[in-house]
């Protein structure tokens, strides 16, 4: 049995891989410093946009 990685990520998801709170969650996506689409009526954000958001959090604490 093969494991596909989602290609989005629920917000739940985002916060589970973060370790943070759904409200700084979504401050970080209302900013623009994680970028996130709509589908319907959910939100969901791109791996490639956590990972991007990760990268540049690290560039900027060095």
């Amino acid at each position: 049995m093969t494991t596909v990685t989602p290609e989005l990520l629920t917000v739940p998801e985002v916060m589970m891989r973060l370790r943070l709170g759904r409200s700084t969650v979504y401050d970080l996506i209302r900013s623009g410093r994680l970028v996130s689409i709509t589908v319907g009526r959910s939100r969901r954000i791109p791996v490639d946009a956590l990972r991007d958001f990760i990268t540049r959090e690290i560039k900027e604490a060095a």
